[in-house]
Parts: C-alpha cells; structure tokens; sequence
C-alpha cells in the first residue's frame, strides 16, 4: 500500500490529466461542426496566440507533436485553406507557418465557442478557488519545464 501523500499525488496526477482531456474532447465535440478536427483546432489556436512567426519545428514542440507528424496535418490543412507556409526570412530552409483569411474568422468561432465551454465548466466556482488552482497549476507546469 502507498503512503497517504504519495496515494494524494497520484491521484491529483492522474485527475489532472483526465480534467485536460475531458475538457479537450467537451471542446471537441463542439468545433466538430466547423469541420475541425482536435489537431486542426490546437495548430490554429496555437498560431493566433503566438507572439511571433512560429517555424514547423517551434509548432511542433508547442503541438507536442513529431515533426513528420505535423508536416502531414499541415499538409492536409494547407491544401483545405487555412494556413499557408512561407520561407522564413532568417532561414530560407525554414518554413513559418500562418493561418490565413478563412482561418481568421474560424479562430473568432473557436475562441467564442472555448469562451462559452469555459464559463460552463468554471461556473459555481469561487474566484478565490480558482486563483488557487491557476497559481499550483503554473508552479507545476514552471517546475515540469524546469527538469
């Protein structure tokens, strides 16, 4: 049997993860009628929050994806309008990759429709609770980017 404290930290573990993909997939399946899949959603929503142009590579890492992976759906997405690849002007071998105009107004959807499930989930929950949660979160992310 393990020790109460690590049977707590296995279990806040394993409840982190099934809350980021329960929340994932409730999104999911409400983008599913503007015809984006999970992957094409993340690369678009990824893209407008950049601060900057976002190689393969840099989309890649943030995607948590394979390159060779991320090459295929850019391919597909690319090929279906909604992003294009230009050659990056510090690196010629490097692509940037952008959403483009149909992109744009998919992404104000996207962000209404995340708005509208967000307020969902969080409703009832006290500010002060959250404020908690969002400050053990990013020491935990801050601490896992660390290792």
């Amino acid at each position: 049997m393990l020790p109460k404290r690590m049977a707590d930290h296995e279990t806040f573990s394993a409840l982190l993860g099934e809350t980021a993909r329960s929340w994932r997939n409730r999104l999911d399946q409400r983008l599913r009628p503007l015809g984006l899949s999970q992957a094409k959603w993340r690369v678009l929503l990824h893209l407008d929050r950049a601060k900057d142009d976002l190689t393969q590579k840099a989309l890649s890492a943030r995607l948590g994806i394979e390159g060779p992976s991320l090459v295929r759906l850019l391919d597909r997405m690319e090929a279906d309008g909604w992003v294009e690849r230009r050659a990056a002007p510090a690196d010629r071998r490097a692509k940037t990759i952008h959403a483009t105009v149909k992109a744009a107004e998919t992404i104000r959807e996207i962000t209404r429709v995340a708005a509208t499930l967000r307020g969902e989930l969080l409703s009832g929950i006290p500010a002060k609770d959250l404020d908690t949660a969002s400050g053990v979160l990013q020491r935990i992310k801050h601490r896992a980017e660390q290792l």
